[in-house]
């Protein structure tokens, strides 16, 4: 393998995880904030509000980790091989 692409695969993979976290990481900021807001106007309607913003954060925090398995396979599937 050519040691230049494979430095480039490396490069790309880190990438994509950095990339892929950060949309997630800004929405699952707000989900919170807004949670806790949302429980502080209304606390009687904390279950459903903390019901929602988890299922809310399973979702953003599996994008992130579709975007950390495609990065860990970028660098051992690189086409230019």
């Amino acid at each position: 393998m050519n040691p230049l692409i494979f430095v480039a695969s490396v490069i790309a993979a880190g990438l994509a995880v950095g990339l892929a976290s950060i949309g997630p990481g800004v929405g699952q900021g707000t989900v919170a904030g807004q949670a806790v807001e949302g429980i502080a106007r209304q606390p009687e309607a904390e279950g459903k509000i903390r019901g929602t913003s988890l299922l809310s954060l399973a979702f953003m925090e599996a994008s992130t980790i579709y975007g950390l398995a495609v990065a860990s396979a970028v660098p051992f599937a690189s086409p230019f091989v």
